[in-house]
């Protein structure tokens, strides 16, 4: 008999976007990255439809869209920690430690990553980090 921790293999939707714990599939990585795009689509499409001033992309400057509402720096944060969150899961799914994720920080190396991540296949087998992708081991 063995003395392995439960497994959750039917995580729900706040642990695939909040929780760094578990692995996860390549199809929920990129499911929940375009749910971000999509978000960070529609507040920059509610910000340039809500501005009286007549912008054009080049003369916006990042500082003048976080101070216009402030919410959007909270948001923001939200959304990186979702991205930071994705990452882990993933090189953990791939068997390799998540504090490799933290080089979704660096600039220009972080779009890299992410396709990285999103585009290696994962470990069949279980490993340390959970039985399946898209799942985790439960703490006894």
């Amino acid at each position: 008999m063995t003395n392995a921790p439960s497994a959750n293999i039917s995580p729900g939707p706040v642990w695939a976007l909040f929780s760094p714990i578990g692995r996860i599939g390549r199809e929920p990585y990129w499911l929940c990255f375009a749910l971000v795009w999509v978000v960070i689509a529609i507040s920059v499409n509610m910000w340039w439809s809500s501005t009286e001033i007549d912008f054009t992309a080049e003369s916006v400057a990042i500082s003048q869209f976080m101070e216009s509402n402030p919410l959007f720096p909270i948001l923001f944060f939200v959304l990186q920690w979702i991205e930071l969150a994705l990452v882990i899961k993933r090189l953990q799914d791939m068997g390799f430690s998540g504090f490799w994720a933290l080089l979704i920080f660096v600039p220009g190396l972080n779009i890299l990553m992410v396709l990285i991540v999103g585009f290696t296949p994962g470990v069949a087998e279980p490993n340390k980090h959970g039985p399946l992708p898209n799942s985790y081991w439960r703490k006894s």
